[in-house]
């Protein structure tokens, strides 16, 4: 069985698998029913690692063992290999987000929480800082800033990235406007963002930016938060961004920002 490289490839990142364990899948998919020393030779698989990849596949939801003399391993239809995957997906997600719910208030959250704030006393805030890769960090980050404002946030945005926002942020943001905390969102605002837009009014004054391109956000006047690429010509996980702690830095860009921010109109 010859299976291309790029295929493999493809099939460990999409399953999550490591390569013996595509290899094998591979090999039982072709045969529909096999035995571990035939899926051995098939696959180019050592034989001693066989029966361990072919039991961490049953776990994982791709085969099903067949008992007998031999034993043998039979395939399962890719669609419900698919089905599986997601189930076992969402049962883990459920399961590992229990156990991170439960650290609210236990000790080991508090001894961290104790580590980290004997750590930062020793940081200088401007070395504070550091660079994301990938726009869910990005928004991850972002949300986390947002989350831990405690008087203004001025989010500066593209168009597009005006409706990215609120699915990303827009809890957040509510939760801080009922602290009291000032939002302020300038971006283009169009017909295909306006809708958008009315909904962050709920939360934030929002104005019609459209001399300026730009991506960053500013927290209480001392964190900043700015991409560097044009969102409109880079894919997703290729979006870099810069956060830095910086009351000197943020405070004058958001000065700057003041003198644009006095031009702009309103969203009605």
């Amino acid at each position: 069985m010859i299976v291309k490289e790029e295929f493999l490839s493809r099939l460990r990142k999409i399953f999550d698998l490591n390569l013996y364990e595509v290899k094998v899948w591979t090999a039982l998919l072709s045969r529909g029913t096999s035995t571990a020393g035939e899926l051995s030779n098939i696959s180019d698989v050592p034989r001693s690692r066989t029966y361990d990849i072919l039991e961490s596949l049953e776990k994982k939801g791709f085969i099903i063992m067949k008992v007998g003399k031999p034993i043998k391993f039979v395939a399962l239809k890719p669609q419900e290999v698919v089905e599986r995957v997601k189930k076992n997906l969402m049962v883990k997600a459920k399961e590992r987000t229990q156990r991170l719910e439960k650290l609210k208030g236990d000790e080991v959250l508090e001894e961290l929480d104790s580590l980290f704030t004997k750590g930062v006393k020793f940081v200088e805030p401007s070395d504070l800082s550091g660079s994301l890769k990938g726009r869910q960090n990005l928004y991850n980050h972002l949300d986390m800033m947002v989350r831990d404002a405690e008087k203004t946030i001025t989010i500066v945005t593209t168009a597009e990235g005006v409706n990215r926002k609120l699915e990303a942020l827009m809890p957040s943001l509510e939760k801080v406007k009922r602290r009291g905390v000032k939002v302020r969102i300038a971006a283009p605002i169009d017909k295909n963002n306006l809708k958008v837009a009315r909904e962050f009014k709920k939360v934030a004054e929002v104005r019609n930016m459209q001399n300026i391109k730009a991506r960053f956000i500013i927290i209480d006047g001392n964190q900043l938060m700015f991409m560097l690429l044009d969102d409109e010509k880079f894919h997703p996980n290729y979006d870099v961004g810069v956060w830095i702690n910086t009351e000197f830095f943020a405070g004058a860009l958001e000065q700057m920002f003041e003198l644009a921010w006095k031009e702009m109109k309103s969203v009605r």
